[in-house]
This record gives C-alpha cells, sequence and structure tokens, in this order.
C-alpha cells in the first residue's frame, strides 16, 4: 500500500495558507523582524503591511523558521502521516534549509529534506510536483531524489526597479547603486541554481522585459527541450505592482500563446532585498 506522504513548503513559495489548505500542502510561514518586533507572513504581516513598513524606513530583517515551530510541524504531521518531503527555500538564499536538514537527522528517514535551490513560483512548483509524485506512490526519499536531480530545470529572471534596497542590504556599493541610479539603470537579476546574480542591465523598462523574456526563450529551447505548453510551466512574479505584472503576462502571452501563465507576488524574503515594483519572468520544465 502506499504511504500517506505530507508536504510541506514554506511562504517564499508565494503560497498562501488558504491555498496550501485547497492544495493539500503545509506551509511553514516565514519570520520576519521588523524593528525588532517579529512578524510572520501571511500570518500577522500582509503584502500591503510588509510594504508600508518598508516605505516608511523601518528595519525589516529576514529570519528562518525556529528548530521549535518546524519539529512541532513535523511531529503533528507525523501522527497521521507514514512521511514528510520538506521543500524549503534555496539553500543559497537562506540558512533554513541546512536547519532543516539537521534536523531531520534524528527523524529516521522519515522525513526527507529536498535542497533543490527554488524560490517563488519554482519553489511553489516543486512543491506540486512533490504533490503529484506523492499521488504516484512515490516515497519520500524517491521524491526527495526526483526533485534533486530536478533542480536546474527552472529558470527566474528578476528586473529591479530600483537599486536603494540591494544598496541598504550590502549587495552593491553605495557608488554602484549611485551610478544606477542617476543612469537610471534597470538591473535584471537571475537565480540559477542557489544563487543571486547579476543578468543584464536595462535602461528602460521596456528593454528590461525584452531581455527576460528572450532569456527564458533561451533557457526553454537551448535548456529544457523547446519552448511548448506541454513541456514547460510559465510564470509571472512581482513586488506591490501587479498592474505592471498583468501587463507584462500580457506581453508575456503574446509571445508564447499557448501557454497557461501563473502569475504570483513574490515573497517578502526576496522583496525585502529588491524592494517593490519589481517584476520577474520564469519557467520550469514539466515532470513527465
Amino acid at each position: 500500500m502506499a504511504k500517506k506522504i505530507a508536504i510541506i513548503t514554506d511562504s517564499n513559495s508565494g503560497i498562501t495558507q488558504k491555498q496550501a489548505a485547497e492544495m493539500g500542502i503545509y506551509v511553514l510561514p516565514m519570520p520576519f523582524m521588523i524593528n525588532n518586533e517579529t512578524y510572520f507572513e501571511d500570518i500577522t504581516l500582509t503584502q500591503n503591511e510588509f510594504y508600508e513598513r518598508l516605505a516608511s524606513g523601518a528595519e525589516v530583517v529576514t529570519s528562518q523558521p525556529s528548530p521549535d515551530s518546524v519539529m512541532k510541524l513535523w511531529d503533528e504531521l507525523l501522527e497521521d502521516h507514514d512521511e514528510i518531503v520538506h521543500i524549503p527555500m534555496s539553500s543559497g538564499l537562506s540558512g533554513s534549509c541546512q536547519s532543516a536538514l539537521m534536523l531531520a537527522a534524528d527523524y529516521d528517514g522519515r522525513v526527507q529534506v529536498v535542497n533543490n535551490q527554488r524560490i517563488s513560483v519554482t519553489q511553489r512548483q516543486s512543491a506540486l510536483d512533490a504533490l503529484q509524485l506523492a499521488q504516484k506512490g512515490m516515497d519520500a526519499a524517491g521524491i526527495k531524489q526526483f526533485l534533486e536531480a530536478d533542480k536546474y530545470n527552472s529558470s527566474i529572471y528578476i528586473m529591479l526597479d530600483t537599486l536603494y534596497y540591494l544598496k541598504k542590504g550590502g549587495r552593491i556599493t553605495p557608488a554602484a547603486a549611485a551610478l544606477g541610479t542617476i543612469l537610471r539603470l534597470k538591473p535584471v537579476l537571475q537565480i540559477q541554481g542557489e544563487k543571486l546574480d547579476a543578468f543584464a542591465k536595462a535602461r528602460t523598462v521596456s528593454q528590461g522585459k525584452s531581455i527576460m523574456i528572450n532569456a527564458i526563450r533561451n533557457d526553454m529551447e537551448k535548456r529544457f527541450g523547446g519552448a511548448l505548453k506541454d513541456n514547460i510551466w510559465l510564470q509571472i512574479a512581482y513586488t506591490y505592482d501587479l498592474d505592471a505584472a498583468m501587463q507584462l503576462r500580457d506581453e508575456v502571452a503574446a509571445q508564447f500563446p499557448d501557454f497557461d501563465i501563473h502569475v504570483d507576488p513574490l515573497s517578502l524574503s526576496v522583496a525585502c532585498h529588491i524592494g517593490p515594483g519589481s517584476l520577474a519572468v520564469a519557467c520550469c520544465k514539466k515532470i513527465s
């Protein structure tokens, strides 16, 4: 008989608590310290409240779930599940994956932590893929192995509206931020595997969108076996500006007319480093 498997991810996936309940997935809320007070994404902190605090100049610091909160959820789920597949955000962007791997060592293989370098809409897709694999009868260890082998079959390109938050977080020098602001550059970043890296500099929003769309097309055709709707999940993510995201969705749909395009807010753990007004185009190879 197939094992009963619980799929857990964290709120960096963009899956809300309400959506998780509908999907049959469990979502661990990510904690934030705002002016030294702790908040939990989608529990005591909404997207709008987060951006209001950010705009007011509040000191916003990301954190990782406490060991107690992780183990409490695992222990509760193991009362009526045989195994757990836990999919945290990319280990290159947070220590929460490494912490979960250490905690899972005490669970005799019943908790499998997936380190597959995903974040936001691609992490969401990993959770959905895990659910699909569990429904097909795969055990937790098999799902972990599958998802980790599949980790490079996704791409994200993110265009920033401002360099202010990268400078504030010490991720670029003040001089580079000042120069970029003077030139009104729109940097395009990429997530390939574990790191958030520079990809290109655009002079305008329009040019930035073209760079992202062309980069995604190139990845589909050269890395993922073709730009076909039966082969690729296509996604848009954004920080705070839904209207801009829907406009980008229309432009992407014009380039890829047959695709279903999923649109989600970028997780707040990413947003606090890049600020409002960012737009992203992402894709994942579909699992067979």
